[in-house]
Order: structure tokens, then C-alpha cells, then sequence
């Protein structure tokens, strides 16, 4: 008796796990590229989490404030958590603003500790953009007087020098800053 041929969704299961952390202001596109290029990611048989900031923040990091200190708490957190992802062949795709750099040189150094793939993309959309974007009605907010500690406008966000990739995502379509991530992790063996 011969074994019965896999499934074509076992032959296009992908192992290989990584984490892609998106860093960015409020309102840069981050989330919006994670789920683009997650769904393309999905299509060719990839495990993938998007550890989207906002539910992180009200399931796991609830309790935390705004202070650098809990900024750093959030992000070490978020990074435990995509690490784990990726030593476990998923890739975990993180739009989540880490405003420091300390704070995010730390999740590398556990990621490349652990042997885990570790992408940083700078989604590099300017304040401008991303204030006439206010997805969430920050940057409103913060104008109006009801909101302080708004990170790159009366918060610190210290851009990353070296990123493996910088988007400017207000000169192209999210399908094409998607494509480009993608594209990244085709060339490191990963997708």
C-alpha cells in the first residue's frame, strides 16, 4: 500500500519563523502593512501573528502606562512574545511604535540570543502625513489640549539609524509597502 499524498496546504506549510517588528509614529501604516502582508504571507503557507500594539496594550501590557519606563516594560513584553513566535516557525509581524531605541536593540539581542530571524522596518511616514491620517484621533486630540505624551509630537520617537528597511509609505500603495517587506524576507531565505 503506497501513503497517501500530502495535502497541498502540508506541502506549502513554511517553517521558517521571524519576526518583523514595524516601528513608526501614530498613524504611519504600520498595522495596515502587518495585515497586508500578513494576508500575502498567509496565501503561500505561512504561519503568521500579527501582535497588533493596541491589543497587546489590553491584554498583556494592561496596566502599563506611557512613561519610558512602561514604554520599554511594553515593548521587552511584545518581544518575549514575537521571539517565542519565531523560534516556533511562525512569523510574527509587529506594527507597534517602540519609540526606543535601547528599547528595540534589546528585542534584537534576545531575538539574535534565541537564533531567531529579527526584521526592523522603519515605516518613515512624516508627522504631517500621519497627524492629516489620525487614524485614532490622537493627534486631535492632542492639538485640543486633551491629550499630552504623544509620541514624535511631545514624546520622544528616536528613528532607527539602521533599519533593514525604511518605507515611506505616504509615496506608495500598501500593497507596494507590503510587496517590499515581503521582498526583504524572500531575500533572507524567510518567505
Amino acid at each position: 500500500m503506497t501513503a497517501p499524498a500530502p495535502s497541498t496546504n502540508q506541502e506549502n506549510h513554511v517553517t521558517t519563523g521571524a519576526t518583523v517588528w514595524l516601528t513608526g509614529l501614530p498613524s504611519a501604516g504600520k498595522t495596515t502593512i502587518a495585515y497586508e502582508l500578513a494576508g500575502r504571507l498567509r496565501e503561500e503557507g505561512h504561519l503568521v501573528e500579527v501582535l497588533d500594539g493596541d491589543e497587546i496594550r489590553e491584554f498583556i501590557s494592561a496596566g502599563l502606562g506611557f512613561s519610558r519606563e512602561d514604554r520599554h516594560a511594553n515593548v521587552q513584553r511584545i518581544g518575549f512574545l514575537a521571539e517565542l513566535l519565531a523560534r516556533n516557525g511562525v512569523k510574527a509581524l509587529v506594527p507597534v511604535i517602540a519609540p526606543y531605541a535601547d528599547s528595540r536593540e534589546a528585542v534584537r539581542g534576545r531575538h539574535q540570543a534565541g537564533g531567531a530571524a529579527y526584521i526592523e522596518v522603519h515605516v518613515a511616514t512624516p508627522v504631517e502625513v500621519c497627524s492629516v491620517r489620525d487614524v485614532k484621533g490622537l493627534y486631535a486630540k492632542q492639538a485640543a489640549g486633551e491629550l499630552s505624551g504623544l509620541t514624535g509630537v511631545d514624546d520622544p520617537y528616536e528613528q532607527p539609524e539602521t533599519p533593514d528597511l525604511r518605507i515611506e509609505s505616504q509615496h506608495q500603495t500598501v500593497q507596494e509597502s507590503a510587496a517590499a517587506v515581503h521582498a526583504l524576507l524572500t531575500e533572507r531565505g524567510l518567505a
